[in-house]
C-alpha cells in the first residue's frame, strides 16, 4: 500500500539521484541552513510589515539629499538644545579652567547656590512633577549636618566605618518589614532605582544561569515597565520581551504575560506603579504565573513604594503587590522619592538570600585580595546612607503615614476635578499619585506648552500614545498649590479648545512627530543631541 509519503520520498530522491556524497551532504546543509535563517526572518517579536518599514527608511538615508536633510536637521536640533542651555543658565558665566587660587568659601557658597536656583521652574514651591518630593527648611538643614559628619565615610571598609554599614543593615530591615517580609527577606541599598533594577536583572540573570542552565535569558515586562530594564538588558544582554497593556485599564495584560513565557523567561516585572500611567499592574495574578512556572517576579515600586506602603494605614485601600504575595521573590523602591532622603538612594529587597548572592560581584584571584561588592560601586557615599538612615529616624512611621494621606487625598482631589473637565481624559485609574492626561479632541502636548510658559508647570510628556502626567509630591499638599494647577488647567483648556486643530510647535512638535519615525535609530540621535547638551559649555572661543 502506498502512503502519501511516498511521492515526496521520491522526489526527494529524483533530486539527488546521480550526486556525489558530498553534494548530498552540501545540498542538504545548505537547505537546513536556509530553513533556519527564513524561520527567523519570519518568526520575530516585530512583524515583516515594521520591519519593512525600517529597513527602507533605512535606505532612504543613503539618498545624498535625504541624508543632507536628515543631517542638517540634527545640526538645527543640536543648536535649538544648546539654545536652551544658555537660556535656562539665564547669562551665567562658565568656569573651565581651575583658578589659579582656590576660592573662598563664602565665594563657593554663593556660586553652589546660584546654580542650584538657576531655571524657569520654582520647584520649591510645587512647580513640577514629581522630581523634588519634599522641601522643608528643617529637614535641609539635618541632612546638611549629617552629611557633613559622614561625608567622607565609605562602606567599602566596613572595618573602618562599621557604623555606615549597620546603618545601612538597618534601612534595609526596616524596609523589609515595611514592605511584609520576613527574617529571611534581606537586600541592599543603591543609588537609585535604575541601580536597583539593574541589579535585580543581573542577581535573576545569574541564578538562572546557575541553577536552570539558561543562556540566553529574557524578562517579560509591560511596555510600561520602566526603561531602566531596557537599560539593564543592553548592560546585561538580556532579552526585553515587551507585553502590551489593556487599552482603558493600562495595567499589563496577563494573558499576553502568559503567552509570552518562555524556557528562557528569567524574570517576570510588574509595577506598582508604573511610571507612565501611575496605574498599578495586577501583581497577585503576576505573582500566580511566576509560582506556575518557577520564575522569580520582580516589583518595580521605585516611584510610589514609599507612599504604597503606607497607603492601608492611611486609610486607603490599594491591593497587595509585596512579599504577602508568595510570588513576589524581589522589590525595588526608592527612598529617594516619597522616603524623602536625599537624593542617591534606593533599596533593591529580595525575598530569600540565595538570590542576592547572584547580585554581589566577586573576584577571589585578584592580586589585590579577594574583591567583594554588593553593588554597581565599589566605594560608596557612606553621607548618602547616613542621610538616608536619619530621614526615616526623623519622619517615623506617624509622620509617613500622614503625609501619605495628605499626597493621596490631593492626587484625587486634583484627578476629580480634571475628570469634570471637557477636551481631557485621564489614563485609567491612578493607583498612588501619578495622573495622566490625554485628549482626543486636540494635541494634549499643546496643554503642556501652555502650562509651561513663563515657568508656571513642567510636567511629563508621555507618547505612544501622546500623554502628559503630573506626579503629585508633598509640595504640591501645601496649601492652594493643587488649586492653582487645576485653575491653570481649566483657563488653558478654555483657550485651547476654541481652535482645537491648531498643531503643537516648538520642541514638543519635535518631540510629537518623532513618534511616526520607523527608524527609531534617528530619534536615538536625537536623544544623544539632547544629552550632548547636558555638557555644553561655553568657551572663549565660541562666538
Amino acid at each position: 500500500m502506498r502512503t502519501c509519503a511516498d511521492p515526496i520520498s521520491g522526489a526527494i530522491n529524483n533530486v539527488f539521484r546521480g550526486k556525489e556524497p558530498w553534494q548530498i551532504v552540501a545540498m542538504t546543509s545548505t537547505a537546513t541552513l536556509a530553513a533556519v535563517w527564513l524561520w527567523n526572518f519570519v518568526f520575530q517579536d516585530e512583524s515583516l510589515l515594521q520591519r519593512g518599514k525600517k529597513q527602507l527608511f533605512k535606505l532612504a538615508r543613503y539618498i545624498p539629499s535625504i541624508r543632507d536633510q536628515i543631517n542638517n536637521e540634527l545640526t538645527n536640533i543640536n543648536e535649538t538644545f544648546e539654545k536652551d542651555v544658555l537660556h535656562r543658565l539665564q547669562g551665567t558665566p562658565f568656569i573651565v579652567h581651575l583658578p589659579k587660587d582656590g576660592l573662598q568659601n563664602g565665594q563657593i557658597l554663593e556660586l553652589v547656590k546660584e546654580a542650584v536656583y538657576l531655571g524657569d521652574y520654582n520647584w520649591r514651591e510645587g512647580r513640577v512633577s514629581g522630581a523634588v518630593y519634599r522641601t522643608e527648611d528643617e529637614l535641609i538643614e539635618l541632612m546638611g549636618k549629617v552629611y557633613a559628619i559622614s561625608s567622607y565615610s565609605n562602606p567599602l571598609h566596613p572595618d573602618i566605618f562599621p557604623g555606615v554599614c549597620k546603618m545601612e543593615a538597618e534601612v534595609v530591615r526596616i524596609a523589609c518589614g515595611l514592605f511584609h517580609g520576613d527574617e529571611e527577606t534581606c537586600g541592599t541599598m543603591t543609588t537609585g532605582g535604575t541601580e536597583s533594577i539593574l541589579l535585580a536583572c543581573k542577581a535573576y540573570r545569574d541564578y538562572a544561569r546557575e541553577v536552570k542552565g539558561i543562556k540566553k535569558p529574557e524578562i517579560v515586562m509591560p511596555v510600561t515597565a520602566h526603561a531602566a530594564f531596557d537599560k539593564a538588558g543592553q548592560y546585561l544582554n538580556i532579552k526585553i520581551c515587551l507585553v502590551p497593556v489593556d487599552p482603558q485599564s493600562f495595567t499589563v495584560s496577563i494573558e499576553a504575560m502568559k503567552k509570552a513565557i518562555t524556557r528562557n523567561t528569567i524574570m517576570l516585572v510588574g509595577s506598582a506603579p508604573n511610571f507612565p500611567y501611575g496605574t498599578m499592574d495586577n501583581i497577585e495574578a503576576i505573582s500566580k504565573l511566576g509560582t506556575l512556572y518557577d520564575i522569580p517576579v520582580h516589583v518595580d515600586a521605585c516611584l510610589g513604594g514609599f507612599l504604597a506602603c503606607f497607603m492601608n494605614n492611611a486609610g486607603y485601600y490599594i491591593e497587595p503587590f509585596d512579599f504577602r504575595l508568595p510570588g513576589v521573590t524581589s522589590i525595588s523602591a526608592d527612598t529617594h522619592k516619597y522616603g524623602y532622603a536625599p537624593k542617591g538612594s534606593s533599596l533593591i529587597l529580595y525575598r530569600h538570600k540565595k538570590y542576592r548572592h547572584h547580585q554581589y560581584t566577586i573576584s577571589t584571584d585578584w592580586p589585590g585580595g579577594i574583591y567583594g561588592s554588593p553593588t554597581v560601586n565599589g566605594s560608596r557615599a557612606g553621607g548618602i546612607i547616613a542621610a538616608c538612615w536619619a530621614t526615616l529616624m526623623y519622619f517615623g512611621l506617624n509622620r509617613y503615614v500622614e503625609s501619605t494621606k495628605d499626597i493621596i487625598e490631593t492626587t484625587k482631589y486634583i484627578e476629580k476635578k480634571l475628570r469634570g473637565m471637557n477636551g481631557i481624559f485621564i489614563f485609567g485609574k491612578p493607583a498612588t499619585s501619578v495622573i495622566a492626561i490625554g485628549s482626543k479632541d486636540f494635541h494634549i502636548y499643546r496643554l503642556s506648552e501652555a502650562l509651561s510658559e513663563k515657568g508656571r508647570w513642567n510636567l511629563n510628556t508621555l507618547q505612544f500614545p501622546c500623554g502628559i502626567h503630573i506626579c503629585v509630591t508633598h509640595v504640591h499638599t501645601n496649601p492652594g498649590v493643587a488649586d492653582q494647577f487645576v485653575e491653570d488647567v481649566r483657563l488653558e483648556l478654555e483657550t485651547i479648545l476654541k481652535t482645537p486643530d491648531t498643531p503643537v510647535e516648538g520642541k514638543l512638535a519635535v518631540y510629537g512627530m518623532s513618534q511616526s519615525i520607523p527608524d527609531r535609530s534617528v530619534v536615538g540621535q536625537f536623544t544623544r543631541c539632547f544629552l550632548d547638551s547636558m555638557y555644553y559649555t561655553k568657551t572663549e572661543n565660541d562666538s
